[in-house]
C-alpha cells in the first residue's frame, strides 16, 4: 500500500499474523499432567519433610501458571488490531514470558535461601518417598516436555513455558538422586544439595527468558538481524540514493517491524523503487511489516518559517539547500 504525500510517498507493507499459533491443545494436556502430580507431591513432600520435594512442587505450581498464562496470552495474541492497539494484543505473549521469567527467578532465590539452611542443618528426610516420587515426577515431566516440544516454540512465551517444564525435569533428577543417596548413605544434605541444584537450574533458564523478553520491550532488533547490512542492502538497490531514520524492532516473537526514510534520485520512479525495497527486505530478511518513506532528491520541502518580531509561524514551499534539513527557518 502506497501513500502519496507532497515531496514523496509512504509504503507500507503489512503482515499481522504470527507465522504459527501455539498448539493449545498440547499445552492443555501439559496443565493437566502438572496439576495432577503436583497435589501429590505436596502431600508427600510435607510427610517425608523434603524440601527438595516441595520446591519442586512450587516449580510445578509456577509450571502450571507459566502453561496458563501461555493459553490466555495465545487467545489475546490472536484477537485482531482494532482501536488504540493497532498492532492488536500480540505482546500478549512477551508479558506472559517476562512474568514466567520473574516468576523463575524469586522461586529460584528463595530456594537457594532455604537449600542453604537446609545444607548447613539438615532435617530428617524420608529417602524412599522422595525416591519413588522423584522417579514419578520425571516420568510426568518427560510427558508434559515431549508434549511441548513439538508446540510452536518459535513464540517466546511457549518457550517460556516449556522452559518451566524442562528446568522441573532436572529438578525432578537431582532430587530422585538425592532421594537415593539419603536412602544408601543417609547424607541428609543431599536434599539441600538437591534444592539448591534445582534453584541454579531455574535462575539460569529465568535470565534466558527475562533479556530475550526485555530486548522485546526496549525494541531492539531481533536477535540475529544485522540492522547495518539490512540499511546497506536498502541503500545499495537501483535508484536509491540514501537510507537513515531506519528502525527495526519486534513486536512479538516472529513479528520483525522496520520503518526508514528513503531518498531516490529525482527522475526515479519512487512507488516502483518501494515495491523493490520491500521486495528485498521480504525476501533477504524476512521482514513483512514495513513502513517506508520515499522523497526525492533535491525536491520541494515544505518549510516551516519563523518570524521573530511577530512570533508566527508561517509554512511556505520551496527547494530546500539540504533536503533532510527539518531545522525551522
Amino acid at each position: 500500500m502506497g501513500h502519496d504525500h507532497a515531496h514523496g510517498a509512504a509504503g507500507h507493507g503489512h503482515s499481522h499474523e504470527i507465522s504459527q499459533d501455539a498448539d493449545r491443545g498440547k499445552l492443555a494436556i501439559a496443565l493437566g499432567l502438572i496439576l495432577a502430580f503436583m497435589a501429590v507431591e505436596v502431600a508427600v513432600g510435607i510427610a517425608a519433610s523434603s524440601l527438595a520435594l516441595l520446591s519442586d512442587a512450587a516449580h510445578m505450581l509456577t509450571d502450571a501458571a507459566a502453561i496458563g498464562l501461555a493459553l490466555v496470552a495465545i487467545n489475546l495474541a490472536r484477537r485482531p488490531a482494532r482501536g488504540a492497539f493497532t498492532f492488536g494484543l500480540k505482546r500478549a505473549e512477551i508479558l506472559s514470558a517476562q512474568f514466567n521469567g520473574a516468576t523463575l527467578l524469586v522461586l529460584g532465590l528463595l530456594i537457594t535461601v532455604e537449600g542453604v539452611r537446609r545444607v548447613i542443618n539438615p532435617p530428617d528426610v524420608e529417602g524412599t518417598a522422595v525416591l519413588v516420587v522423584a522417579l514419578i515426577g520425571v516420568a510426568v515431566n518427560l510427558a508434559a516436555t515431549w508434549t511441548l516440544a513439538s508446540a510452536n516454540r518459535n513464540s517466546l512465551n511457549v518457550e517460556g513455558a516449556y522452559q518451566h517444564l524442562l528446568t522441573d525435569l532436572a529438578a525432578f533428577i537431582a532430587t530422585a538422586i538425592a532421594g537415593a543417596v539419603i536412602l544408601l548413605t543417609g547424607f541428609r544434605e543431599a536434599d539441600g544439595i538437591a534444592a539448591l541444584l534445582v534453584a541454579a537450574i531455574m535462575l539460569y533458564a529465568s535470565f534466558g527468558l527475562l533479556r530475550e523478553s526485555g530486548r522485546i520491550f526496549l525494541e531492539a532488533a531481533p536477535r540475529g538481524m544485522d540492522v547495518q547490512e539490512i540499511g546497506l542492502a536498502l541503500a545499495r538497490a537501483p535508484g536509491v540514493v540514501e537510507v537513515h531514520d531506519l528502525h527495526v524492532w519486534e513486536v512479538s516473537s516472529g513479528f520483525p517491524s522496520l520503518a526508514a526514510h528513503v531518498v531516490v534520485g529525482r527522475d526515479c520512479d519512487c512507488h516502483q523503487a518501494r515495491l523493490g525495497l520491500q521486495e528485498i527486505l521480504r525476501d533477504r530478511f524476512a521482514i513483512a511489516h514495513t513502513t517506508l518513506q520515499m522523497d526525492h532528491e533535491g525536491g520541494d520541502l515544505v518549510q516551516l518559517e519563523v518570524r521573530c518580531d511577530e512570533g508566527l509561524p508561517v509554512v511556505r514551499a520551496g527547494a530546500a539547500a539540504d533536503p533532510h534539513d527539518a531545522r525551522p527557518r
